[in-house]
């Protein structure tokens, strides 16, 4: 399976890069062919010109000729083939040539775009534990393919390996990293009887899971089924561009039809001039301003936010960012760093502070856990001096249980130490840490609690400033967090969100964009993590923090390259300012080509002057485009 996806990736790409490089090509070719007219070598220009309508053509017209057949209707490409014809008809093969150049590069990019949705899918793939450990009895764990367990196997866990299936603890204590599905920060303790999910990290002990859910339905493979699904349905503009391209498509060539035989007939025109009206309005009929309305400013645009770190995947995503009324914010990794720091430390009275720090840093250096990593640290920056005598023993899921030149101590959660102990240490500041949204660990002696470490995973400097930028653009901001009811409560009022929904799995998530959809109609998703990939396929426009995972870099829409949250302001203005810019030169376009297709029916113009209006109106809604290069 692994080796045919990879095809299937090497087929795409051979794909995407071989019609770019025909685009590539044809455009050189172009050039080439203008240069030989110019120097009156006209015969070799023209075989240049057929040249570069066979390398650019190809693949756009291969797809509109088996579209046609398979649907049954016209499209944009049989326009451009019939165009690029009536122009070498006429004499102007430029004018074709340069209308497949068109039509080849839009093919590129629309081929890289489709391309995106499979890679992504591939790396949620990658991310799924193809074997496991199967427990029979009294028998060894023997390894086989998680497709081969059935509900109801045991599955052995070892420290560090990812966790296969869905299940529960049958036997054994861990803590589990469930940043994949939750997008939690702080592993969570799981024994006997507790529910874990595949796709997590058992961090140290190891644990016997009774699987509970067949692999087709487990909690990592819904993620992988929602960004599937997301990403098939059609945006709104997309849809309305398929019905404008076939309206367009059976408008134009009816009117060309008729062109080429009523005027004989009716205004007694002689047959050569019928033909020849009747070619000239294909030309200028022909939507090369009119796409040029929307090419170039968007490529601008895209260029701009790139000098700014700020990666749009296409067009599309660039045009629904302006139109953003609600914007949905995951908490870990994107309005919070991502890993916990210590807030407070704080012992009992009349104990040395340094020695105390010096203690808990020297057990918990003993560890990899990411809160022991942080008071480590916090002691470092501190300058405490370890202890080199130390004996410890781990206790999975509760805490560390250590002996420290021949004294003894206890390093854990409040029912490690003794709840009541705990809640009564320091006039009951642990209510009133925990209220903050802080995780709070215990130093216990042999007298009692001797000093407690206040940890919390901060908000990001640029956060308040950035999200209240967005509510003075109008956004209305909506933390969404797999995190507890307190800390993401605490977490809200210090980012300064509209409001905030707490303990959120990937696909509670979904639900909420789904529904914010509905109610604000363009919705933003802000998110990091493999949780996050659903939530930001659903959204108009997923963004995603560019230090997260290779899942949500791939599943969202935009990507901001230096994690900076402020960024999504000065996305937003680019965006309304290239809607702008796109409406003035499709207004200016049709405008310019009514003109001309008039003016062609009442014999005002010749060719060579539809050929100057219908090129000098691309040369300017270019330009205009071009103004988005332009610092905001």
């Amino acid at each position: 399976m692994e080796s045919n996806r990879e095809s299937i990736s090497l087929i795409e790409k051979t794909k995407e890069h071989r019609e770019l490089i025909s685009a590539i090509t044809s455009g050189f070719i172009i050039l080439l062919a203008w240069k030989m007219d110019s120097n009156g070598l006209h015969t070799s220009a023209v075989i240049a010109y057929i040249t570069a309508f066979i390398i650019g053509g190809y693949a756009k017209a291969k797809e509109g000729l088996l579209d046609t057949l398979e649907h049954k209707k016209l499209n944009v490409e049989i326009l451009m083939i019939l165009a690029a014809i009536g122009s070498a008809i006429i004499g102007y093969w430029a004018e074709g040539a340069i209308l497949i150049l068109i039509f080849a590069i839009s093919g590129a990019l629309e081929t890289y775009a489709m391309n995106k949705s499979h890679r992504e899918i591939s790396a949620l793939m990658k991310l799924q534990p193809e074997e496991a450990w199967l427990v029979r009895g009294n028998f060894e764990p023997i390894k086989v393919a998680v497709n081969t367990l059935n509900i109801g196997d045991h599955v052995l866990v070892k420290p560090g390996e990812r966790i296969p299936v869905d299940g529960i603890v049958f036997k054994g204590i861990s803590t589990i990293d469930e940043a994949a599905i939750t997008g939690e920060s702080m592993p969570v303790a799981k024994d006997k009887g507790a529910a874990v999910y595949a796709g997590t990290v058992n961090l140290n002990g190891a644990i016997t899971i009774k699987m509970t859910k067949p692999n087709s339905e487990t909690m990592f493979q819904k993620i992988i089924t929602l960004v599937q699904s997301a990403q098939s349905e059609k945006s709104p503009s997309q849809q309305f561009i398929e019905r404008f391209e076939g309206v367009y498509v059976k408008g134009v060539l009816v009117v060309v039809a008729l062109m080429m035989f009523l005027p004989h007939y009716l205004l007694d025109w002689d047959w050569t001039t019928t033909f020849y009206r009747a070619m000239v309005l294909l030309v200028v009929a022909s939507p090369c301003a009119l796409v040029a309305s929307v090419m170039p400013a968007t490529l601008a645009a895209i260029s701009n936010g790139a000098r700014k770190g700020i990666l749009f995947k296409g067009g599309l995503h660039l045009e629904h960012f302006g139109n953003l009324k609600m914007l949905a914010v995951d908490k870990t990794g994107t309005l919070t760093a991502g890993t916990p720091v210590v807030t407070d430390f704080i012992v009992r009275p009349g104990e040395n502070k340094e020695e105390a720090l010096a203690v808990i840093a020297t057990i918990e250096g003993q560890s990899t856990h990411p809160l022991a990593m942080a008071i480590s640290q916090y002691a470092e920056e501190h300058h405490a001096q370890l202890f080199t005598d130390v004996n410890i023993t781990d206790v999975p899921g509760y805490g560390i249980e250590a002996s420290i030149n021949q004294k003894s101590f206890k390093v854990g959660k409040p029912d490690f130490v003794g709840r009541d102990e705990a809640n009564a240490f320091q006039n009951n500041v642990l209510y009133e840490l925990a209220s903050e949204g802080k995780t709070v660990v215990f130093l216990k002696d042999d007298k009692g609690i001797l000093a407690l470490v206040a940890l919390k995973d901060t908000v990001r400097d640029e956060a308040k400033s950035a999200i209240a930028a967005l509510k003075d653009l109008g956004i209305h901001v909506v933390m969404l967090t797999g995190d507890n009811e307190q800390t993401a409560k605490a977490i809200a009022k210090e980012s300064g969100v509209n409001e905030y929904v707490s303990e959120c799995l990937p696909e509670t998530k979904v639900d909420y964009i789904k529904t914010f959809n509905e109610k604000y109609k363009h919705v933003g998703m802000v998110g990091d993590g493999i949780n996050d990939a659903p939530a930001l396929a659903t959204a108009s426009v997923g963004i995603a923090m560019g230090g997260g995972t290779d899942v949500a870099l791939e599943t969202a829409d935009v990507v901001l390259m230096k994690n900076d949250l402020s960024k999504i302001e000065y996305a937003i203005r680019l965006s309304r300012k290239m809607q702008k810019i796109v409406k003035q030169n499709i207004v200016f376009s049709i405008g310019v080509i009514s003109l001309l297709i008039v003016s062609n029916f009442f014999q005002i113009i010749n060719l060579p002057l539809g050929v100057i209006g219908h090129e000098g109106s691309t040369i300017l809604v270019i330009l205009n485009g071009l103004r988005m290069l332009k610092n905001m």
